[in-house]
């Protein structure tokens, strides 16, 4: 590191403001932060950029799921700030989140001074020791003069093969440290192609095909990539299931649409990936979920034949060894299959419509069961599914609510499904505001459960502040749903932690300066979500759900 004395005024600058230069030339527009004593050198340095929107977050964790959010929608590294020690510790769910869901982010994270690490200080942790297992790279920045090289590693390593969270640890005196100005480095990502080799065996290999069943996932599918990709299934009019949470990359209301390998799956979806000869597994990583718990394929060779395409070579072959292995991001991926010639007859078209057809009759909003009362949520969402545009947003954290938001409404174009496949609580509020920063003109909306939302209610005022005005959706029963559906089934009768006494939320959101309404019925649902896209702010709808209702399918006999 450069001493003070050595430095020339001229040519002087701090660590804290080459930081924020480097963030420029790598086209950062928005930062999310809770701001911290650590890193003052750079939010001093961020006000003298105008270029750079500050969105100041009201719990770390809110902030690095913003900034998670950010990254899924842009392609780019979402960025955020936070203190040391408690700051870095609530900002890890949005690493893991990064981490599972694969989107790229960066997380600075303010550090003792250089000369107190080791000692234990005032919230000192070794970052290296906590984000090493779920980061694709941590370093500490010990020389101020670095600092334009090593953001510039931390761009490419976040976004390069299978994208992924980074994170930067800034120690107090390296960030005040006067050092020379330097020009910012940028480091453009390196996205793999694939071996055009490939492309014969793997034609050959669907081509003889009778029963193929693409599953399609993964993340930073661009609208072009997305495109590719349809075209491809149109010519070859193959039946196409979406993985865990990545129903946006694929028009839902595509003939060959088969389904969502999620939390609840189809039955008939599950028979049809194990009925499958060959799967074309597109992006994904083929996880937990997405497999049934790795019983619809089987490790480590399953039944059916396999090809993967995946951007990163080390996950070809880590759970599955496939009959064809294709590193490829998803842009080259879907540009390779769309220049596939298709044949000229095709022995799996009745397959692809019995595909089609299964998911059609899964989709259809079941009545509810006779002694329900309060807010049908299969007629709310089936009510989004007709009313928002192609381009909404929607949002969402974990619980069982999410269940009829992944049945019943059809995504439609990619970037427009914010979720995280980790099953984070608390995500779709903070994904929501990001959303709306992101794309002011478009609809956004976050639906959640009581539960969920409580993770992070007062990150409404972060919507009010800087105005994002998004729509939230309530889904309130009274309780923790997927837990207590779970606790059901292992422990009937036996009700232990898993209720709620619940705020009011109308007035919550109200006190915050938020349009709010509590919905009693799903018939007044229409004209309370219109008024709530019509207030010009954010907005906030309490549905008052039956706690018996567990899903779509279920039912909770013995609830009172």
């Amino acid at each position: 590191m450069a001493s003070t004395s050595t430095v020339s005024n001229a040519s002087a600058t701090t660590g804290g403001r080459l930081l924020v230069d480097a963030l420029t030339a790598n086209g950062v527009d928005r930062v999310f932060c809770v701001p911290g004593e650590s890193y003052l050198d750079v939010l001093d340095a961020l006000h003298a950029h105008a270029d750079i929107d500050v969105v100041v977050a009201k719990h770390e964790g809110a902030a690095a799921n913003m900034a998670e959010a950010d990254g899924k929608l842009t392609g780019r590294p979402g960025i955020c700030f936070v203190t040391r020690g408690p700051g870095a510790t609530h900002a890890s769910i949005g690493v893991h989140i990064a981490q599972q869901d694969s989107t790229p982010l960066i997380l600075f994270v303010g550090q003792v001074p250089t000369r107190e690490l080791g000692r234990e200080a005032f919230q000192e942790i070794d970052y290296q020791s906590m984000f090493g297992g779920i980061a694709k790279w941590v370093v500490s920045i010990d020389d101020a003069a670095r600092i334009p090289e090593l953001v510039a590693r931390a761009f490419a390593c976040a976004t390069s093969g299978r994208p992924g969270p980074v994170v930067l640890a800034l120690p107090e005196d390296v960030l005040s440290a006067a050092c020379p100005s330097a020009p910012a480095a940028v480091a453009p990502a390196v996205a793999g192609g694939p071996d055009p080799d490939a492309a014969p065996r793997l034609r050959e290999m669907l081509a003889q095909a009778r029963r193929p069943l693409v599953i399609l996932g993964g993340s930073n599918w661009s609208e072009p990539a997305a495109s590719d990709f349809s075209a491809f299934i149109q010519a070859w009019n193959l039946p196409v299931a979406c993985a865990f949470r990545r129903q946006d990359i694929f028009d839902n209301r595509r003939p060959q649409y088969a389904g969502h390998l999620s939390l609840g799956m189809n039955p008939e979806l599950a028979e049809l990936v194990r009925d499958a000869d060959l799967v074309l597994a597109v992006g994904t990583r083929l996880g937990e979920i997405a497999t049934g718990g790795y019983t619809l394929l089987t490790p480590p060779r399953p039944a059916q034949k396999l090809i993967h395409l995946h951007a990163d070579a080390a996950e070809l072959g880590r759970v599955y060894q496939p009959d064809l292995a294709i590193q490829s991001a998803p842009a080259k991926a879907a540009a390779l299959l769309r220049g596939l010639e298709a044949p000229a007859s095709r022995a799996w078209d009745d397959w692809t419509r019995r595909a089609g057809e299964l998911h059609a009759r899964y989709q259809v909003v079941p009545a509810p069961h006779a002694e329900a009362r309060g807010v049908d949520l299969g007629r709310v969402v089936a009510h989004l599914d007709r009313a928002l545009p192609d381009d909404a947003i929607v949002a969402n954290g974990a619980g069982n609510y999410a269940v009829w938001l992944h049945r019943f409404y059809r995504y439609r174009r990619p970037r427009t499904e914010l979720a995280p496949t980790c099953g984070a609580m608390g995500y779709g509020l903070p994904a929501a505001i990001a959303a709306k920063l992101r794309h002011p003109d478009r609809t956004v909306v976050c639906v959640s459960g009581d539960g969920c939302f409580l993770m992070y209610p007062q990150e409404l005022a972060t919507a009010l502040q800087f105005g994002s005005a998004v729509v939230v959706i309530v889904v309130n029963n009274g309780m923790y749903g997927t837990i207590r559906m779970h606790q059901e089934k292992r422990f009937p009768g036996r009700v232990s932690a898993t209720d709620l006494r619940n705020p009011d939320f109308v007035a919550l959101a109200l006190s915050f300066g938020a349009h709010a309404e509590r919905v009693e019925s799903a018939e007044a649902f229409p004209a309370a979500f219109e008024r709530a896209c019509a207030a010009g702010r954010p907005a906030l709808l309490e549905l008052r759900t039956d706690p018996r209702q567990i899903t779509p399918q279920s039912w909770l006999a013995g609830h009172g």
